[in-house]
């Protein structure tokens, strides 16, 4: 199996920490976020490990946390610190560990004065994850964040689309993206981690999360 993936989105509040939730729940992974902000509403590792049902073991510290939810350069601006790629370290990993690695906001969410979530995913290296929603507007969203991301050379795992089935937003993005769509995350009664990996056997293709 592939050791590791960037959970990043075409919007802020697009799903990807459940996404992230249920990839830590079905592959058994570690989760990692980098940079967060709002942690004056609680942080997506808590809500990673309620929904995952994972332990704090399980998890890696954040390189940078800030209370105020807003972008993380203006998180950082009004807390008088800079973002510096250079100590934003991948956590290392034992022998067969996965890690899932959740950004802040989308693809080009500006982290400080030059550099942006992309360049962080550059710095990082791994396979990215692309969450979208699957109603109205994703195709746009989702295009653009595609367009972005191969200009910035990045590996795309996939798209993972988060709503209410559509088959056509579907067929479009995988047309005209010339990408996969590699898993579908159906509205939840209840997320928890049986229901998470029930998701990720019915609705994700396996393939996608190999070497």
């Amino acid at each position: 199996m592939a050791r590791e993936f960037f959970v990043t989105g075409t919007d802020t509040g697009i799903g990807k920490t459940v996404l992230s939730a249920l990839l830590c729940a079905a592959l058994d992974a570690i989760y990692w976020k980098p940079i967060q902000t709002g942690s004056v509403e609680g942080t997506d590792r808590a809500t990673v490990m309620r929904c995952a049902e994972i332990p704090a073991t399980r998890t890696r510290e954040e390189s940078y946390i800030f209370e105020p939810p807003v972008s993380p350069h203006l998180a950082a601006r009004w807390a008088n610190a800079r973002i510096e790629l250079e100590r934003i370290r991948k956590p290392a990993l034992a022998e067969g560990e996965k890690i899932v690695i959740e950004g802040a906001g989308g693809v080009l969410v500006p982290i400080n004065d030059s550099e942006f979530m992309i360049d962080l995913m550059r710095h990082l290296g791994a396979p990215v994850v692309l969450a979208a929603r699957s109603s109205l507007g994703t195709i746009n969203h989702t295009l653009l964040s595609i367009a972005a991301l191969r200009r910035a050379e990045l590996p795309i795992a996939g798209v993972v689309l988060i709503g209410e089935r559509n088959l056509d937003n579907r067929a479009a993005i995988e047309w005209y993206g010339d990408v996969r769509v590699i898993g579908e995350i159906p509205p939840l009664a209840a997320i928890n981690r049986k229901a998470l990996r029930g998701v990720f056997e019915q609705h994700f293709d396996l393939e996608a999360f190999r070497a």
